[in-house]
């Protein structure tokens, strides 16, 4: 990085040298170029950038220096005491300008620049720097113009003409240095050396995984998405947060015509300006066709059919369209009617994590207040209840201790049951950078991940085996006397409990059971406890169990009686999924939880909240998801049966486990009301259909993985008769009965985060609206206008009622459903890089679904042979619940005995075999482990 540095960034001692004769202080280790840009002398520059290792290639930039014979490049010299640098001499400035002509002698007549085109500077930074300069191009020179050559457009997402590169090097820094892809080089020698992907390849066919950093890092065009080709200026430029997974890039949309035509990434603190495929060219589903533009009603006697929910079907077979004022009606008023003729347990409720933390606040203030019960759910319950109600339960925070970021001051990595190269992509760079600076990476999983291409020790355990392979390396730590004895005794209670429980888990007994070597598991337990700073992340591989609430146990218990926590580069962290389910539930989007986890049970609680909201509130936690959906089926005798569902944003018709039971469930609603944009599964099933927002239609906050709130700002206006959700939650409130009244602009959605701050003052009280319009984003918590968030929590004590670490011993508890003769082999569900969660938004990109087009199942080629399959046969996959037909695709990654399957695509949607069977505590689905049979469906390749 090379960014320029700023006062409080950098070390306090300062270094005096001389500026065109003028004395300035530099700051130690800042360069030339740092230096004289914040002193107001402009130096031009094409092969620097800001977010990339300074390189001094194309000597752009060079100065003169006194005494020195040669010109030094200014972006790559520091400066040193009594350094007299000339920017402004003669001899640099023809040098300069010599650079700046040879370069747009080269260049097409033709500009390829895509970003704010100016076609007075076709050529991007190259026209801007020539234009300041006073430089153009003699015709002599022009006449001497390179052999033109084809551009490559094989790829989907982004053009390649290379008649436009200047070989600056920072396609090739960003992809290798920055995002770690190791894609892109260069190759041949002389006149003849050009950028090239993998050995030559073109770029469609190449490893490239389309983050586009190199394009965002082009200076002149020879790289460019294809959504922004050529003269396209545009006419605004919004920034906003990215509408995916849980890390929170901050990204600026490029809008023209009420068409979002590009994305940039921005300097926010998780990504700096990173973003992967999905943020980058994943934009595109906000303006599909099938977008809903107008409120839809079922057409009488059309019946519900839980077995067509493929996507080719025309909502005209089974809706009509509807004005707002009837469908609201209808939604409202028939749910307010099955509330009061069978009590306020009737009716629940799915928020999404999709959304604002300001519609996920209103949408469970309205479940507890205008439904009058607490059966409020959303996504969390299948992706991380399990690691917050561990934490919850042990450091009394569900919270991260560590933005992903520390891994920057981490000696020791442990990544466990999560991929971030496919679902944390921006995430798993700042790990591939920790790598490449010494940091050693641990990756623990059963399938082996690209992450692995990084990793100092790859633990492939055999699946379900989580809590042997941990319990092993706690067993070490504490027989070979590797505890943090002081740690332990000041900051943790139950530790002689856990050291008795984990005497019997040798690694020599588990290494059995977990199939990795007992000399391995030692090895990496020494170097975990033994590291000076040493970080777990982990993802859904941990929590979809039925014991994922243990998983997490012991990851605490490591974290713990190491004293791996409450400082930089230690600590825990779950990779939250969706780009708001830190901040959903945070808001009270969960059954037991009111706002900022105050359990619904805590009398305290739960009459602050009836005083603040002023209702009537149930003092029992709510039905989760799961729970709801057998509550749907319940009999008519059932006082807790669920007649009636409102659902936002969520799709449970493709993400709940055991799909069979759950549509069947949903469809067996006397009312569903579903809110989305698009007529997705689960609004197949619905009675009334409300056209809701994109995220880049709408203004509101999100908190990311990091406890960091971001504020989105809205950059379209949505299509047709689309409202924005906040709008129409409020409505149906009214409908229900609500007396609610948030004024303001974007239907209130300041006022309601100022109501949402009232009730979670402990965590984001120093955050108000007007500090997150000024900022952009702020950690929490923040207790006053002056704290500026703390991004690393736990320094001295943890929010526990007595301040110190619960640990539970556990033991090994199996999969609730394992292989046999019938089923023989076990089913892993997951996401992949191009696509996410569900798939209804990124399977409606025209460059994502181009990407990743069909769905597949991943098997290594041991399985493979004894299937008698090649890679693309189509083969069928069965479990207790369900069959699909897709497919096979050959990853040495998976074990031999498993497959994993996407699970994004309706087509064959994983979720029909897998597993209802829940976590005792957090009552989360096991996704992750189920018996399956596999076999050949017959060739299609020849």
């Amino acid at each position: 990085m090379n960014k320029p540095l700023t006062a409080n960034q950098l070390s306090p001692a300062t270094v005096a040298f001389q500026l065109d004769g003028q004395p300035i202080q530099a700051f130690e280790g800042e360069s030339i170029l740092g230096a004289a840009e914040r002193h107001g002398v402009v130096i031009p520059r094409l092969c620097h950038s800001d977010t990339l290792r300074s390189d001094g290639n194309c000597r752009a930039c060079v100065v003169e220096v006194t005494g020195e014979r040669a010109l030094a490049p200014s972006c790559c010299r520091s400066v040193t005491p009594g350094m007299q640098v000339l920017a402004k001499s003669l001899r640099a400035k023809k040098s300069r300008d010599m650079v700046l002509e040879l370069l747009l002698s080269d260049m097409p007549e033709q500009g390829h620049k895509w970003l704010d085109d100016d076609p007075t500077q076709p050529h991007g930074e190259l026209s801007q720097w020539a234009q300041r300069e006073g430089v153009s191009v003699r015709p002599a020179l022009r006449a001497l113009r390179r052999a033109p050559t084809a551009p490559d457009l094989s790829h989907p997402a982004m053009a390649v003409n290379l008649d436009a590169c200047i070989q600056c090097n920072r396609c090739q820094r960003a992809c290798r240095e920055e995002q770690v892809n190791g894609v892109i080089g260069l190759a041949f020698r002389g006149a003849h050396t050009q950028v090239v992907f993998d050995l030559a390849d073109p770029m469609g066919a190449s490893s490239c995984v389309a983050c586009g950093e190199c394009v965002q890092a082009c200076p002149t065009g020879a790289l460019m998405p294809k959504t922004h080709l050529g003269a396209q200026s545009v006419e605004k430029s919004v920034d906003s947060v990215c509408p995916f997974c849980g890390i929170g890039c901050q990204m600026t949309y490029k809008v023209k015509d009420n068409v979002i035509v590009s994305v940039e990434g921005r300097d926010g603190p998780a990504n700096e300006g990173r973003l992967c495929v999905k943020g980058r060219f994943g934009f595109d589903y906000v303006h599909h066709p099938e977008r809903l533009t107008r409120p839809l009603i079922r057409k009488p006697g059309v019946p519900k059919d839980p077995t067509g929910l493929l996507r080719e079907r025309h909502w005209s077979e089974v809706f009509r369209e509807a004005t707002w004022d009837e469908a609201l009606a209808l939604a409202a008023g028939g749910l307010r009617t099955l509330r009061d003729e069978h009590g306020p347990k009737a009716l629940a409720g799915f928020g999404s994590a999709k959304g604002s933390n300001e519609e996920a606040y209103l949408f469970q203030k309205l479940v507890r207040t205008g439904f009058g019960s607490n059966n409020v759910d959303h996504c969390t319950r299948l992706c991380h209840a399990s690691s917050v109600a561990a934490l919850l339960e042990g450091i009394g925070s569900g919270a991260v201790s560590n933005p992903v970021k520390d891994v920057a001051h981490a000696d020791l990595i442990l990544v466990i049951g999560s991929n971030p190269t496919n679902n944390h992509p921006v995430g798993a760079t700042w790990m591939k950078n920790a790598a490449l600076s010494g940091t050693r990476i641990v990756v623990a999983d059963p399938r082996r991940t690209d992450l692995s291409q990084h990793a100092w020790r790859t633990l492939q355990f055999r699946p379900d085996t989580d809590v042997a392979l941990l319990n092993a390396m706690l067993h070490v730590i504490v027989s070979e006397g590797l505890v943090d004895d002081a740690f332990a005794r000041e900051r943790a209670d139950n530790v002689e409990a856990l050291r008795a429980n984990v005497a019997g888990y040798s690694p020599e007994v588990m290494a059995p059971i977990c199939g990795i070597p007992a000399e391995t598991i030692r090895e990496v337990a020494r170097a975990y406890a033994g590291a000076k700073a040493a970080m777990i992340l982990w993802g859904m591989g941990v929590s979809q169990h039925v014991h994922g609430t243990d998983n997490v146990r012991c990851l605490i218990a490591l974290a713990t009686l190491t004293g791996q926590i409450g400082r930089p580069g230690t600590g825990l962290h779950p990779l939250r999924g969706q780009n708001n389910v830190q901040g959903a539930s945070d808001a009270g989007l969960i059954p037991m939880m009111y706002p900022n986890y105050q359990r619904v049970t805590n009398a305290a609680a739960h009459d602050w909240f009836e005083s603040f909201w002023k209702t009537k509130l149930d003092d029992q936690p709510g039905y989760t998801v799961v729970e709801i959906m057998g509550k749907c089926l319940a009999p008519d005798s059932d006082p807790h049966k669920v007649w009636g569902m409102y659902i936002m944003g969520e799709n449970p018709a493709m993400s709940d486990p055991d799909l069979n039971h759950a549509r069947h469930a949903l469809a067996s609603l006397d009312l569903l009301v579903v809110q989305d944009i698009f007529l997705t599964e689960t609004a197949w099933l619905a009675d009334v259909v409300l056209p809701a927002s994109a995220w880049p239609e709408k203004t509101g906050t999100v908190s990311n993985t990091d406890r960091t709130v971001q504020l989105g700002r809205q950059a379209l206006t949505p299509p047709g008769e689309a409202r924005a959700d906040l709008w129409i939650v409020q409505q149906i409130a009214r409908g229900m009965g609500l007396a609610w009244n948030y004024e303001g602009e974007h239907d209130g959605v300041a006022s309601v985060f100022e109501e949402m701050r009232q009730s979670m003052h402990a965590a984001i009280g120093g955050i108000s609206w007007a500090r997150l319009e000024r900022e952009g984003s702020v950690a929490y918590p923040c207790l006053s206008e002056d704290d500026p968030g703390q991004p690393i929590v736990f320094h001295d004590r943890f929010p526990t009622p007595n301040g110190r670490v619960q640990l539970v011993p556990v033991d090994l508890i199996p999969a609730n459903e394992r292989p046999d003769a019938d089923y023989p082999m076990v089913l892993i569900t997951g996401r992949q890089l191009e696509h996410w969660h569900t798939g209804s938004m990124t399977r409606r990109s025209g460059v994502l679904d181009a990407l990743e087009p069909e769905a597949t199942a991943s098997l290594n080629g041991a399985d493979m042979a004894r299937l008698g399959v090649r890679p693309g046969d189509t083969i069928e996959v069965r479990s207790r619940r369900g069959e699909l037909r897709l497919m096979a695709r050959l990853d040495e990654g998976t074990a031999a005995g498993s497959v994993y399957i996407p699970f994004a695509y309706v087509e064959a949607a994983a979720n029909l075999l897998t597993n209802a069977a829940l976590d005792p505590f957090g009552k989360i689905p096991e996704f992750k482990y189920c018996a399956v049979s596999v076999q050949s469906a017959g060739a299609t390749n020849p």
